[in-house]
């Protein structure tokens, strides 16, 4: 496998964070108003809050990304995780997840959540072997997930 790198949020690399997720969430969902706030600022949405968007770079081109939400109380959300279509297979999700639980450790976290939904299948089996476990779902948190898992550090 070609080498992945995976790249810390830069301006220049802001644009990704919205085609990359807005091909995944359109092809399965739609977007909905918090999407187009965090993916159009990410800046003020999750960076200057204390969170991180990371870029995964294969073969030349940024092929993935995913965001960490800075919760509080030592606690991130992971959110907008995405890879493209023809990049997908190549274990690029998994290298995605790593750096940013990796960079969440970093940040003192405690624990890490995520939402997502359960026609993602493949997404929930790649949360499932990042170390993530199921735990009950708060009614009305986002409209189209039906799932909520977290990760504790030890």
């Amino acid at each position: 496998m070609e080498k992945v790198n995976i790249l810390p949020y830069s301006e220049g690399l802001a644009p990704y964070f919205l085609s990359i997720n807005r091909e995944w969430i359109e092809r399965f969902f739609a977007m909905e108003p918090f999407d187009f706030a965090q993916l159009q600022h990410p800046v003020e949405t999750l960076i200057n809050p204390g969170g991180q968007v990371l870029f995964a770079e294969w073969k030349g081109e940024i092929v993935g990304t995913v965001g960490m939400k800075n919760m509080g109380g030592q606690q991130f959300e992971l959110i907008k995780m995405g890879v493209l279509s023809k990049a997908q297979g190549q274990g690029i999700g998994w290298l995605l997840g790593q750096a940013a639980l990796d960079w969440a450790r970093g940040q003192g976290a405690g624990k890490v959540l995520l939402y997502s939904n359960s026609v993602l299948a493949p997404a929930i089996a790649l949360y499932r072997r990042l170390g993530f476990r199921e735990i009950p779902m708060e009614p009305g948190t986002y409209q189209r997930c039906d799932i909520k898992m977290e990760f504790l550090f030890d």
